[in-house]
């Protein structure tokens, strides 16, 4: 096992870094695939039991916009003869799966032709997504699309999915080819939320909509209550959610999920997460908290960290083929966010494999990945957050909500009723927003005087929070609910709820 550098080793070595040092690995990064790591970090990823590697190989970067001098598969190959078990891609990345397809020939990895190695197909965890919010139907105010082109549904881009990664490319697919988690991609809004869900309690395959989700359920269960399973096959392992953009959007629809249908999560988590609306505070917590397994994504900001401007990459001059930088190594930026209590694994596209282990990204990024969660202590995740915040003023993460100040407590409600001769108000709220820091506790105000506590907890379903208070008849009172977090930062409800005489 590789020695865990910490962060301030990583200060004493950033120049030796710059210099072009190995940092003290001996790792290899050749044509033989033989590494120092001689068996890599795994983790369970929440509920699904997956054991998976603590670095996954993301399915963008050169596996999507590919330079001319690279070889795409050969980064796939790569990963996986490292022994990398986390494989990512989509249908909104390109030629990604096609890349997929070509090196799982290579690998013995597609059912039915000669030499199929089934045991190390299972030891895989491939992951793909779909962009369609719809299985049938469609709503043209929510966005969506896949590059299948068309009028494509979620249904269509699984098999599409298949096609590419283990059949023929053109729809076809071979008995036995499955996707270990195939995820909900790129979750924006609440209407997306509602969209994902339509038709799942109640599926009818008459209906003029059915949404992904319901789909989904029938093709990991092998069903057909939606209709949209005819001949019943079982084609995926888990279904999973990803998003971005938005931490309430994830909340939301982990919250929903009551019947556990949602085994994981790809959510956005770097060194600049706390300049946002910041997930490692919100919907990571909810998340562990229903023991869905959680994937790191943005561990560079879509390579904003480094070498390109702070938007979506375009083309292949926007891949980073460069291993970290003199002012801030790769290294630490990976090792905050498997830090990241409840992370089981982070995917990392890779731009550049070489021989030379100093300029291989792979090579790299799965030596630091070495680390197991909470290694680092909150001033060395600050120190690293500071480190990050230098690069484009700490603005990389365009892809998620700007700040906002600490939230209260949302949908406060009262309810008085007499019980046992007593009259007692029930107080209600939905789960408030964190910011800098976690929440610790709600702090109940009658008439602005403070009359209990409620400690925080994620919040996994709909299922409010409530406080309970006896009070006499002819008394009139005002409640009010303050969030308060672990700095004593506090945000009081607005309006209040009052309670006539």
């Amino acid at each position: 096992m590789l020695k865990h550098w910490t962060r301030r080793e990583f200060l004493k070595t950033s120049a030796a870094l710059a210099a072009g040092s190995a940092m003290g690995m001996t790792i290899g990064c050749g044509k033989s695939g033989k590494t120092g790591v001689s068996k890599p970090m795994t983790r369970t990823l929440g509920r699904t039991g997956f054991e998976v590697t603590s670095l996954g190989l993301g399915g963008q970067a050169s596996l999507q916009w590919t330079p001319d001098d690279v070889t795409a598969e050969n980064i796939i190959i790569k990963a996986v003869t490292q022994g990398i078990t986390y494989l990512d891609t989509s249908n909104v990345y390109g030629p990604s799966q096609g890349y997929y397809g070509k090196a799982f020939r290579a690998l013995d990895l597609v059912p039915g032709l000669p030499g199929y190695d089934e045991k190390k197909r299972r030891s895989l965890h491939l992951a793909s997504k779909t962009f369609m919010r719809y299985a049938k139907g469609k709503n043209p105010d929510l966005l969506g699309w896949s590059d299948g082109g068309g009028d494509l549904t979620a249904v269509d881009d699984l098999k599409r999915s298949l096609s590419l990664m283990f059949g023929d490319g053109k729809g076809n697919y071979p008995k036995g080819a499955y996707i270990d988690i195939f995820q909900i991609h790129s979750l924006m809004t609440m209407a997306d939320v509602d969209a994902a869900y339509e038709g799942l309690d109640n599926p009818d395959p008459k209906a003029e909509r059915i949404g992904v989700l319901a789909a989904l359920v029938d093709y990991r269960d092998g069903t057909n209550l939606t209709g949209l399973n005819p001949k019943e096959e079982k084609l995926i392992r888990r279904i999973g959610i990803t998003g971005h953009q938005s931490s309430p959007v994830m909340m939301e629809f982990l919250q929903r999920d009551t019947k556990e249908n949602i085994d994981t999560m790809l959510i956005a988590i770097n060194a600049n997460d706390r300049n946002y609306q910041n997930n490692q505070y919100n919907a990571i917590p909810v998340a562990r908290a229903k023991n869905v397994g959680i994937i790191a994504m943005k561990v560079f900001a879509d390579g904003a960290m480094y070498t390109k401007p702070p938007r979506w990459s375009q083309t292949p001059a926007d891949v980073v083929r460069t291993v970290g930088s003199p002012e801030l190594p790769s290294r630490p930026l990976v090792e905050y966010a498997l830090s990241t209590p409840g992370i089981g694994t982070a995917i990392i596209g890779t731009g550049q494999i070489d021989d030379d282990p100093r300029n291989c990204q792979l090579m790299q990024n799965l030596s630091a990945a070495q680390i197991r969660e909470g290694s680092l202590s909150q001033t060395d995740r600050e120190e690293i957050e500071a480190m990050a915040a230098k690069v484009h003023e700490g603005k990389t993460n365009w892809f998620q909500e700007a700040k906002v100040p600490l939230g209260s407590p949302r949908d406060l409600a009262q309810t008085v009723e007499n019980r046992d001769g007593k009259r007692v108000v029930r107080l209600t709220w939905q789960t408030a927003y964190a910011t800098d820091n976690p929440i610790e506790y709600y702090e109940i105000l009658h008439n602005d005087q403070s009359v209990g506590k409620v400690r925080h907890k994620p919040q996994t379903t709909k299922k409010p929070f409530e406080f309970e208070s006896v009070v006499q008849e002819s008394e009139s009172m005002i409640y009010r609910v303050a969030t308060v977090d672990s700095a004593g930062v506090r945000a009081v409800s607005d309006p209040a709820v009052e309670v006539p005489a």
